[in-house]
């Protein structure tokens, strides 16, 4: 492998220094890193629709590849997330299984693991969990062993008092297929009885002949009732047999008495290619065989002799009339091949799992564009037995409905006219209430309403799939990084800026004046309002009332509080009366809004300060700290237009209340599953806590002198791993939380949040009020999770005043509490660090909350319409590569298949606002194909790299194509004329109009007004000025040896570029962008995809060699191999970490490290003394870009989370790996220390087989994280498997620690490895803890 260099130069170096010297190689990144995938992938391959989470709730399940997400679609179109979970898999195919009419239904899944796995939605662990695997295969991707396609017998399980079986088919590739029949009844066994064709032992089943072939669909054929006596189930499969140019329609039958599969009858008809078989539902023997150009309608009644009805011609359908508003014309496609093969061979491995030859993925696709019609997905109206309706989508985009009548002399098919046209769709699903859900292939999906003659679009499902290349930029609003990246291709090609956490939408933003708040709050008018009335501010020695509206108006003197103190608490006691709580008094107001003097009336302690209150419906409390007395206020009415307040109770307590807490809504009135305590239900309850510390839940009732008593009670006793008391555990704030159970959350001061339960001993099931005898004793609450979120105090917002509803919590960054998930569930939201918050329900923002950050006020509202939190820009055409420039805050994109005859070119972008400022479109027939920048003298100018040929740069055997290819030079200029002539301006096209301003009289920064939803990205003062340009200008252009896949900068005056399996070190002689010159040159095997430098080190990225170091010597201009790969590697992208380590994504879909072995001489060392592998790890996803993450591992200031005695690098930053996939996830690689690395090996390797956490579709972990790795190298750390450790109760969790170890070949492997000791469980937490943290 022993690299040839050239000296391309005949003239000698104006320099005369010798050659760069040796440095001293600093030490290599660590062998010990933890990956995380913080970004899910948004590609939907699969889709199902079934009663999961009970039999009233019809969920719809995405099948991703990797994970499974499930989703609900609700009145408005927009798709809500419900749960995600990784799969630690790869998921083949699903389908669903009806289980019962009062049960849930099942998900059955396929997946790389071999086993066919029965899923069920766990209510209490908010996922999936497996019911049964079923082994069907070796793991892997084998295309002939069983595995591939599943298919469900869709016959209606109920008839009156009879219970029938469902079957199921699973199959190969090729060749094979097996059937099983299921039980209705035990969740313990599914499968009833199973039978395989061929027969794995040589059985009654018939020659595998005649199965000779590929499968290519399959599904049953129902039979009526009359008939289920006995019943034995057909199976229509289309197959494609070995030399044939038609497929077939082939029909076997299990004959369960015999225990054998029989062929019953084959099917060809001479003409179109049939590709898929669709059973018509509750039909009894009725499917559409869908052929190339047509679809025909099959009787298969009686299966010896099928026989077609109906034949329905797609070619003659007449073309779509219509237009809808987010119709997409397919004016241009693809190119068929390119470097990157992402155009089909590749993009389709990523989005159909095969066991496909990775050495032929730049192969150009021979397979055109057919030239009839063919239906590319289908979909049944659900639940509609008379006349059953299907949607189809074509392979050009348009959707029809074909509708089946049953006649008495026979079958119709009623085909509609066009209902809309746009993008060819993979999937798509019909579900209640008209809805449509489509899904194109690397572009969004779209949810559509039925309507009588055309689909209406009502919302996106958002898809970022692939991510070809990206930049990370750090957001100096948000004190964050934020991502840039190139996703889809043309003809949806976007720009995607990508934050971490759940999305919010800036609506507006004030001046930074309000310095001192100490509480905001709304409040409503009357109790059964929807919408606020009021905003409540208080300072420290002030207080303002603003009305909440179109515009938000100061309306203290008309509300009637006193302006001139601080407000502890307020709120609404009763319709129009309104209570201000202050140190001195509690000030009931009755407001007028017609200008009136409101009516107030006053209630004064005796001798005392009041430290703390709360508000709500008929109930007042406050509460003094010396002494420490507890009072109960109530409202009386004194005349028709004068009410007062008075005491009802007052009791001293021990210890100082610290919170208070009172529900909105009260608990009796609320109607749920949950098991709720005795004496809650009964009149009111309230929450404190106090500096014992503890939490308390009071109830209060002035029936049969019940008074005020302490419910329930829990300890905050908490201790670190050395066994000492944490310090700051006194309560911040206290919520009482009701969903499937009830609970207590509360946020300490220190930066920890805790949730309490009730023994269940103490719960009744009931489904209405829980009447029961009283307690004498409170309740000790049990502690079931500890979390820490920050290192400043908790204060916990709901976002409205349902029991059930999602809580912020702010500490040093805010947190979305999700309520419904047991344990500790939280995401963080993507916002700066806010010192307080409230929710702000309007008619214009009816979803708003209102952030309190840096003085200044900030209207968000939560957009939980969006899955992902990614705003996009539509750009045209297929993003390949893109820049931060950060002179002009532009970025620098290619495009390439641009819809105007395919053309590239290399464009400037606004990143506020998406728009194309500029453009320099490459010649007709060139395809951009790399791209850098690269310093000349004190400017930065733009190397392009390019071909010439539009066909494949890789041949089959990897070796380079021969080709031309041009390197171009473009500078960015900077001009006060906006009429420069050599710029293009583009328009931009689908911008979000701004939202009305409500806050129109706060006198708002105009900065702060936003067009989308995560605009506002830089500092208010970065604008781009409109007497202000950057356009692009050709500074020269050479032509070079081969297609340029790999530009990079080289010191400080040079880049390497590739022509290729050769490299050139390049530069600039006379410092001028006009002249560029060739000094040396290095020669690979294959195909160059990639280069990379770091200080003098370069690294070649090759197809099919992996990656190779080299040395530049300036003073003789040679270039030298000085390591290289140890095995064969298809290199996707990679990047050096120092001189001595390389991270590197190969297109198999995993991830090393690699570094040199010895460090000592390592300048001039033999490059057969091979690179030594650190570390791996298998993502299943395949990474076309990697780069260093920069600041994206991030911990709090002052890194208390560390506090158990671990220790992680200060230069640990540096090492960060960030990779996006062609799923459209995003993985971070976080380096961590040996220690913590051993600890949470341990805790991995317990994760993996508890029932809990293990893999849900049965995989072997250790086999599917080390796939394509040897077995030897050190094993890179799951964050997602680590991940669910937090998801579980305390309890869980020491069941999790407390699993013996899965096998001792580890130890006998290693037998010189020490013991490790026993795993504390406060360790682990904190441990995960920080790691959560860092990477949200």
């Amino acid at each position: 492998m022993m690299a040839a260099p050239e000296d391309e130069s005949s003239a000698h170096s104006q320099s005369s220094s010798a050659a760069t010297a040796a440095p001293t190689p600093p030490s290599s990144v660590g062998d010990h890193y933890l990956a995380k995938c913080v970004l899910p992938p948004s590609v939907v391959l699969q889709v199902a629709y079934g009663y999961f989470r009970s039999s009233s709730s019809r969920d719809v399940v995405f099948g991703k590849e990797t994970c499974l997400e499930l989703v609900v679609i609700g009145e408005d179109g927009v798709v809500e997330s419900v749960c995600e979970q990784n799969v630690f898999g790869t998921i083949k195919d699903l389908a669903v299984i009806p289980r019962s009419k009062m049960g849930k239904d099942l998900l059955a899944v396929l997946s790389d693991s071999g086993k066919l796995s029965f899923l069920s939605f766990s209510n209490e662990m908010h996922r999936f969990s497996p019911i049964q695997h079923v082994q069907l295969s070796s793991p892997g991707n084998s295309r002939t062993q069983l595995g591939r396609m599943l298919t469900v017998d869709s016959r209606q399980v109920f008839y009156l008092t009879m219970i029938f079986g469902l079957f199921l088919a699973v199959s190969a590739y090729h060749d094979r297929f097996a059937l099983f029949s299921l039980s209705s009844s035990s969740m313990a066994d599914i499968i009833h009885e199973r039978i395989f064709y061929p027969s794995e032992d040589g059985g009654k089943t018939s020659s595998v002949q005649e199965l000779s072939g590929t499968i290519w669909s399959m599904c049953f054929i129902s039979k009526g009732f009359n008939e289920s006596k006995g019943y034995d189930p057909v199976l229509a499969i289309v197959l494609n047999r070995k030399g044939s140019l038609l497929n077939e329609l082939v029909l076997f039958r299990w004959n369960i008495k015999e225990e054998s599969i029989c062929l019953i009858s084959e099917y060809v008809e001479a003409g179109a290619l049939a590709h898929s078989i669709v059973e018509v539902p509750h039909s009894s023997g009725f499917a559409f065989l869908l052929r190339i150009g047509d679809a025909l309608l099959m009787d298969l009644r009686d299966p010896q002799n099928p026989c077609c009805l109906v034949r329905t011609s797609l070619d003659l359908v007449p073309p779509a009339s219509l237009v809808e508003e987010h119709f997409v014309e397919e004016s241009c496609r693809v190119q068929d091949g390119d470097d990157e093969g992402l155009s089909n061979v590749a993009a389709s491995a990523l989005l159909k799992l095969s066991d496909w030859d990775p050495m032929f993925i730049d192969t150009e696709s021979d397979i055109g564009k057919l030239s009839s019609n063919h239906v590319s997905s289908w979909t049944w109206e659900p639940d509609h037995n008379y006349n059953p309706r299907m949607i189809i989508c074509l392979d050009d985009g348009e959707f029809f409905v074909f509708e089946l009548i049953y006649e008495d002399d026979g079958v119709k098919i009623n085909i509609s006219e066009c209902l809309y046209k746009g993008l060819p769709c993979k999937e798509i699903l019909w579900v209640e209430g008209g809805f449509l859900a489509t899904f194109a292939e690397m572009a969004d999906g779209t949810v559509f309403k039925l309507g009588k003659e055309k689909l209406h679009w009502m919302n996106s499902i958002q898809n970022i799939a692939p991510i070809l290349d990206f930049s990370v930029v750090d957001d100096q609003n948000e004190k964050r990084d934020q991502m840039f990246a190139c996703c889809g291709v043309t003809p949806e090609g976007s720009l995607r800026i990508i934050r971490s956490g759940v999305n919010v939408e800036k609506l507006l933003k004030t001046a930074p004046v309000y310095q001192g708040i100490t509480g905001t709050w709304t409040v409503k008018i009357k109790l059964p309002d929807v919408y606020h009335s009021f905003l409540v501010l208080s300072f420290v020695e002030e207080t303002r009332v603003l009305s909440v509206g179109l515009s938000f108006k100061d309306v203290t003197d008309s509300v009637g509080f006193q302006p001139d103190v601080c407000t502890l608490a307020c709120g609404l006691v009763a319709d129009g009366l309104l209570v201000q709580i202050h140190q001195d008094a509690v000030r009931l107001c009755m407001a007028n809004m017609d200008g009136s003097s409101p009516f107030v009336s006053s209630w004064f302690p005796e001798n005392v300060s009041i430290s703390l209150g709360a508000v709500a419906e008929d109930l007042i409390v406050v509460s003094t700290s010396n002494p420490c007395f507890l009072s109960v206020l109530g409202v009386r009415s004194v005349s028709s237009h004068c009410c007062e307040i008075y005491e009802i109770q007052r009791v001293e307590l021990q210890y100082e209340v610290s919170c208070i807490s009172i529900p909105q809504k009260s608990i009796g009135k609320k109607r749920c599953k949950a098991a709720i305590p005795s004496g809650v239900e009964r009149g009111y309850t309230f929450l404190i806590g106090t500096h014992k510390p503890s939490v308390e839940v009071l109830s209060f009732s002035e029936e049969d002198g019940g008074g005020l008593r302490v419910l329930a009670s829990g300890m905050v006793s908490l201790t670190n791993t050395m066994g000492t008391a944490i310090r700051g555990c006194i309560p911040q704030d206290v919520r009482l939380v009701l969903v499937d159970q009830i609970y207590v959350l509360s946020g300490l001061r220190n930066g920890m949040l805790l949730r309490f339960e009730w023994p269940h001993s103490h719960c009744k099931e009931e489904m209405d009020i829980v009447v029961g005898e009283r307690d004498s004793l409170p309740i000790n609450l049990v502690l079931i999770a500890t979390r820490r979120i920050g290192i400043t105090p908790v204060f916990l917002v709901p976002f409205s005043d349902s029991l059930d509803s999602d809580i912020i919590a702010l500490s040093d960054r805010p947190w979305l509490l999700h309520t419904a998930r047991q344990s500790l569930s939280y995401t963080s939201i993507s916002f700066q660090a806010s010192t307080h918050a409230t929710p702000v329900c309007s008619s214009e923002c009816p979803q708003g909350i209102l952030f309190v950050a840096e003085n200044s006020l900030h209207l968000v509202e939560m957009v939980h319409s969006k899955r992902l939190n990614a705003q996009k820009f539509h750009l045209g055409g297929t993003p390949r590569k893109i820049i931060y420039h950060s002179e002009s805050k532009l970025l620098i994109v290619m495009r390439t298949d641009l819809c105007d005859a395919g053309t590239s070119d290399i464009c400037c972008v606004d990143p506020l606002s998406g728009s194309v400022l500029s453009s320099y479109k490459l010649k007709p027939g060139e395809t951009g194909k790399s791209m850098e920048l690269v310093r000349v003298r004190n400017e930065q100018v733009i190397v392009v790299g390019t071909s010439l040929s539009s066909g494949p740069a890789i041949l089959p055997s990897g070796e380079a194509e021969s080709t031309k290819g041009r390197i171009l030079i473009l500078c960015l200029v900077h001009t006060q004329n906006s009429d420069s002539g050599s710029m293009t301006i583009c328009s931009k096209d689908g911008l979000s109009s701004q939202r009305t301003s409500p806050f129109r009289d706060e006198q708002l920064s105009s900065s702060s007004l936003c067009s989308s939803p995560d605009d506002n990205s830089y500092d208010d003062d970065i604008k781009l000025d409109e007497a202000e340009t950057w356009h692009l200008k050709l500074a020269s252009a050479t032509t070079w040896p081969g297609m340029v896949l790999a530009i990079c900068p080289y010191l400080d005056r040079f880049f390497l570029a590739s022509a290729g399996n050769a490299f050139y070190v390049c530069g600039f002689p006379n410092d001028s962008p006009d002249k560029m010159k060739r000094f040396a040159v290095g020669r690979t095997r294959f195909m160059i995809t990639s280069l990379r430098t770091y200080l003098t080190r370069i690294v070649v990225g090759d197809c099919r060699d992996g990656v190779l170091f080299y040395s530049y010597h300036e003073d003789v201009k040679k270039l030298h191999q000085v390591y290289c790969d140890p095995e064969q590697r298809l290199v996707a992208d990679c990047f050096l970490m120092d001189v001595n380590s390389v991270a590197v994504s190969d297109r198999k879909g995993s991830i090393a490290i690699l570094s040199c072995k010895d460090h000592s001489d390592f300048e001039y060392s033999n490059p057969e003394s091979n690179l030594n592998l650190n570390c791996a790890y298998h993502m299943g996803e395949v990474a076309m870009a990697i780069k260093k993450g920069g600041s994206i591992y991030k911990l709090p200031a002052g890194d208390v989370l560390r506090s158990y005695g671990l220790s992680k690098s200060t230069d640990a930053d540096d090492d960060t790996i960030i990779a996006g996939t062609l799923l459209g996830s995003i993985f971070v690689f976080a380096p961590i220390s040996r220690e913590e690395y051993e600890l949470l090996e341990a805790v991995q390797a317990k994760l993996v087989v508890h029932p809990l956490t293990a893999p849900v579709l049965g995989n072997d972990h250790k086999e599917f994280r080390g796939r394509e790795n040897p077995s030897q190298a050190t094993k890179i750390l799951d964050g997602d498997m680590l991940a669910q450790f937090l998801e579980l109760t305390n309890r869980q969790q020491e069941s999790v620690l407390s699993t013996p170890q899965p096998s001792p070949s580890s130890l006998k492997a290693c037998p010189k490895q020490r013991t490790s000791p026993p795993l504390m469980l406060h360790q682990v937490v904190q441990l995960l803890e920080r790691v959560h943290y860092a990477l949200h």
